[in-house]
């Protein structure tokens, strides 16, 4: 972590003004209605070693100089999920001030349980985050009352990884495969199979779990559609051609076997088993001297050109907890953490996309050094995340089964699976 950090606290303002939790809970605002209190306080980060390092030096510096601001740095609790950890901790009051790991599609529940602080009532908050991460991103993260209850941080965006070596062997051009359309993409897929260069083209899980529709489904309606989120405006979407043209997409690798119904027992990657998957910056260090890989931007219907297709943000954010007593420590550590800095630090430890405007204008170093990862920070300005809207989870979980039982398993046809998620997706979000 590099020193200059600690340097720009001098420039966070302590001046803020009285903050209120969202969603019904209460902070402390300071007995005078001034600033709010700094003191100690606790974070959480995630279990990645890499952003583990990257907060706990951080950490380290800050501390360093608040003696009287102490930070603790702890990671999420062990449990089935990093979701089911905080909600029980919202629950139970024992949330930390910060957490460093939220998922979009959760925080929509925690602010309905009044656990989230509304960080627009910081004063500078709203030019803050604009100015770092811009109005449209931004914009996707605020809460249906239109405050602020995540911090857009840092984004994955979805992108089509292949095994070079196999679309050698299939007779496919491994430095320009031209599978940018539905049919084109299905034509290649066809020939690894055909040819025996792997059993399988791409291989997205077939399992139930609600956030699986964001490594085939959806990043393939972004594309298709230019960016239109699975709900706006209160209704779903994507019962419509585009939805059907995506569903039949994904249908077609089912019925002709390009992909298997079965949960891969190995990374088929790795394995060789598979051609093609759905991948984030993060797969470039997962498969590092034992895959050779190119990327492509997720097809679209007709084609659309690389430097205008949409895909899934991905992304994992910051949110302050209404159990936070010293909530002014906690915004300052959170604009420090959120510098151009610290997200060029980020950026240097894990390879994941900091949600700041011109990454590679404000860190042309790491991107000359590291060619691989321009093409994810060229695609995170374009891309979208889960809406936020009510019922979130329970919204794609519905989505996910419907999925299941018509493309996956052909037990519905696709015209009625995608008419009842549809209806069962705007039944949740209007509730």
């Amino acid at each position: 972590m590099k020193k200059h950090l600690i340097a720009t606290t001098a420039a966070l303002s302590l001046t803020l003004a009285a903050c209120s939790s969202g969603g019904g809970g209460e902070t402390d605002d300071g007995a005078d209605g001034g600033a709010p209190p700094t003191g100690p306080i606790t974070v959480w980060f995630s279990n990645n070693e890499f952003e583990l390092e990257w907060g706990n030096a951080l950490v380290e510096e800050w501390n360093a100089d608040h003696p009287d601001a102490q930070v603790e740095a702890q990671e999420i609790p062990a449990g089935s999920s990093s979701e089911e950890a905080i909600t029980a901790a919202i629950t139970a009051g024992t949330a930390p001030c910060l957490v460093y790991n939220i998922s979009p599609a959760a925080a929509p529940q925690w602010q309905a349980q009044g656990g989230l602080v509304d960080l627009s009532q910081f004063d500078g908050a709203e030019q803050y985050l604009s100015e770092r991460s811009g109005d449209d991103t931004l914009g996707q993260y605020r809460g249906q009352d239109g405050g602020i209850y995540q911090v857009p941080w840092k984004s994955n965006p979805v992108m089509v990884m292949y095994n070079k070596e196999v679309f050698q062997q299939a007779g496919l051009d491994p430095e320009n495969p031209d599978m940018n359309t539905f049919d084109s993409f299905l034509d290649g897929a066809r020939d690894i199979v055909s040819s025996g260069a792997a059993e399988t083209a791409i291989w997205p899980s077939p399992t139930t779990e609600f956030y699986q529709p964001w490594f085939d489904f959806y990043p393939t309606y972004l594309a298709t559609t230019g960016g239109t989120s699975l709900v706006e405006d209160g209704a779903a979407t994507f019962d419509d051609d585009n939805g059907m043209a995506v569903w039949e997409f994904w249908r077609t690798f089912y019925e002709e076997g390009l992909t298997s119904q079965e949960a891969a027992t190995e990374d088929a990657m790795t394995a060789g088993t598979t051609a093609m998957q759905m991948a984030g910056p993060w797969a470039i260090a997962s498969y590092e001297g034992q895959v050779d890989y190119g990327f492509m931007p997720v097809p679209t219907e007709d084609g659309v050109a690389p430097e205008e297709t949409y895909t899934f943000a991905d992304a994992k954010n910051v949110s302050m907890f209404t159990s936070c007593e010293n909530t002014g420590t906690a915004w300052e550590f959170l604009q420090l953490s959120t510098s151009e800095a610290a997200d060029g630090d980020l950026l240097e430890a894990t390879g994941q996309m900091p949600l700041r405007t011109g990454l590679t204008d404000a860190y042309p170093d790491y991107f000359e050094a590291n060619p691989n990862y321009v093409a994810f920070a060229d695609q995170a300005e374009r891309t979208v995340d889960v809406p936020n809207i009510p019922n979130s989870v329970e919204a794609w979980q519905t989505f996910r089964e419907e999925w299941s039982r018509s493309v996956i398993f052909d037990e519905v046809p696709v015209a009625d699976g995608l008419q009842a998620a549809a209806d069962a997706v705007n039944g949740l979000v209007q509730e």
